[in-house]
């Protein structure tokens, strides 16, 4: 069995999937896929998210405001309320992104600090969106004591440098789909480097689809072929993989409910 340790449910169109959710998760399940990490983006749209997961009970939650979405400044006391509900498992996805924001690094790096510092206080980990930022996301991680809660840099595409300084702070890495690209020669290569207690696998769906499903919308089921991809860059079989990816969410997401199947209720 394995985990979508990070994906957007909330966000999947399901016309372009000419499906619904249900159906969704259950071709996921097909796919030996046994859990499914919903992560937040905004906190206006957390209730909503919430509400679009609820009744599954193989699909966890996270609370946060994605760094692309950070225009204003961090609403502290929200984010800690919202953050205590039963179903969220970490804070999240926070961050920086300096590729495509260039206007709001300060508001960014507030925001980001805020996190950390909401996420050790609940004693929940941190999802982490890092892209062209590896010096400040560091810092602002030792700065705040990003090590006491700990967490995972998702979707990750930096260097092997950044890489072990996170793992050295007791941080998870998450590959998504892109390790699959024909382009992602460097990223294959961190890849294989990385220690097998630290990896985690993901689908981001709905974005950024995995070779053979590149150009369509991303689902949760295609986290399969991400596992495949790695599997074999790292010379393990499937299982090897699977097992490792799996231990380490639920060792992560301590709180994420290990449903053995049972998916309703």
């Amino acid at each position: 069995m394995i985990v979508d340790s990070h994906c957007h449910l909330d966000r999947l169109d399901f016309a372009k999937l000419k499906s619904e959710l249900p159906e969704i998760l259950q071709a996921a399940r097909d796919k030996q896929v046994e859990h499914f990490l919903c992560v937040s983006v905004t906190l206006e749209q957390f209730p909503d998210m919430l509400k679009a997961i609820e009744g599954f009970r193989d699909v966890s939650a996270s609370c946060g405001v994605h760094p692309l979405n950070q225009e204003d400044a961090l609403d502290r006391a929200k984010l800690l309320e919202l953050g205590q509900h039963e179903r969220v498992v970490a804070i999240g996805e926070t961050g920086l992104d300096y590729y495509y924001s260039k206007d709001t690094h300060k508001v960014q790096q507030d925001s980001f600090a805020g996190h950390i510092d909401v996420a050790n206080e609940l004693k929940k980990p941190l999802i982490i969106h890092t892209r062209d930022a590896r010096k400040d996301t560091l810092d602002i991680m030792k700065a705040h004591g990003a090590e006491q809660c700990g967490g995972v840099l998702h979707c990750f595409t930096e260097n092997w440098e950044m890489a072990k300084k996170a793992i050295d702070m007791g941080f998870y890495i998450s590959i998504s789909g892109i390790v699959t690209f024909k382009n992602a020669v460097d990223l294959q290569e961190v890849v294989k480097k990385l220690p097998l207690d630290r990896l985690l696998i993901e689908t981001d769906s709905p974005y950024l689809a995995p070779v053979p499903h590149r150009g369509k919308t991303n689902q949760p089921a295609y986290v399969q072929d991400v596992a495949y991809f790695i599997a074999d860059l790292k010379g393990l079989s499937y299982k090897e993989l699977a097992q490792a990816t799996t231990n380490n969410f639920y060792q992560l997401f301590s709180l994420a409910n290990r449903t053995n199947g049972i998916t309703s209720g």
